[in-house]
């Protein structure tokens, strides 16, 4: 099946060095947010208070956060989950100014009012929130290593290399709006980068495929043609995927409530983020790091004389 109903001749490639600029200057801005304002880090990093809230109808939420802030704590996050009478009201440590989980408990009750039932009050220890972040850092970086190993020997070391600096890109970028924007970056955002590593390690990697085989079909042409060619004869696929996929993670986002929203939002941020590098970065850094049709196709056997 093809989105495109004629084959597409679009010289990507013709382009790379303004989509390099483009990139270079995401991920400068990126990372000087990173460095300067920091992530605003959830609280399955930085420790605290989970108070699960049942009440017997749809609450006004923005209610619920002036009552809790009434008890000198700001910036309280307040969301749904499971069903509109459910609430999750989300306390960071340094925002607590009780002495107790049970004087916190008693002191909610009081400003919420009776009509609501305090179900779970559940707390995260700041140590724990650290190794926890700790180890997605870890786990991500682990995921862009094994991948230049896997690239490196299912094609060649400049494959590896291009594809480790394209998948580095997008979760860089990803990070850079919710530090920008002061997103809260929660474990569901952390899943979405790694589901997003892999979602465009699978579209690099098609695209490197393709390029392999023109190699053997057209030894002639020059090096970006023949990645050119690639990328357009993998174009449908990629429209298709990347569509249908963005379709799924919009409902989420508009749909799928607060619980799963900034992971719908790390996903819709890496769909197209990784589309993007998928086309035009990683061929791109290729054929920039001196890619050779030598390396890629086999040496003819000598002969018998």
């Amino acid at each position: 099946m093809e989105f495109f109903k004629q084959k597409t001749n679009i010289d990507f490639l013709g382009i790379r060095k303004w989509t390099a600029v483009l990139s270079l200057c995401l991920v400068l801005i990126s990372a000087g947010s990173l460095l300067i304002r920091g992530i605003n880090w959830g609280l399955d990093f930085t420790g605290g208070y989970a108070v699960e809230v049942n009440y017997p109808a749809a609450p006004d939420l923005n209610q619920i956060r002036a009552q809790v802030e009434s008890l000198g704590i700001e910036h309280v996050d307040v969301v749904t989950f499971g069903s509109v009478r459910d609430v999750q009201i989300i306390l960071k440590p340094d925002q607590l100014r009780l002495a107790s989980p049970d004087q916190l408990r008693a002191e909610l009750q009081r400003v919420l009012g009776s009509s609501a039932t305090l179900t779970q009050v559940n707390f995260t220890g700041p140590e724990v929130g650290a190794e926890l972040a700790q180890q997605g850092m870890l786990a991500m970086l682990i995921a862009i290593l094994a991948t230049m190993v896997y690239i490196a020997l299912r094609f060649e070391i400049k494959f590896a290399i291009s594809a480790a600096i394209a998948l580095a890109h997008d979760p860089i970028i990803i990070m850079g709006i919710f530090s920008l924007f002061q997103l809260n970056f929660d474990l569901t955002a952390l899943a979405a980068i790694l589901a997003v590593i892999g979602y465009s390690l699978n579209d690099t990697v098609v695209i490197y495929d393709r390029i392999r085989e023109n190699f053997r079909k057209f030894r002639k042409l020059p090096v970006t043609d023949v990645v050119n060619r690639a990328v357009n004869d993998t174009l449908s696929r990629t429209v298709m995927t990347s569509g249908l996929t963005l379709v799924v993670v919009l409902v989420l986002f508009f749909f799928g409530g607060q619980s799963i929203h900034y992971f719908a939002l790390a996903l819709i941020i890496g769909v197209i983020v990784g589309t993007y590098s998928s086309i035009y970065v990683a061929g791109a850094l290729a054929v920039m790091l001196g890619l050779d049709r030598n390396a890629l196709i086999p040496a003819p056997k000598p002969s018998a004389e």
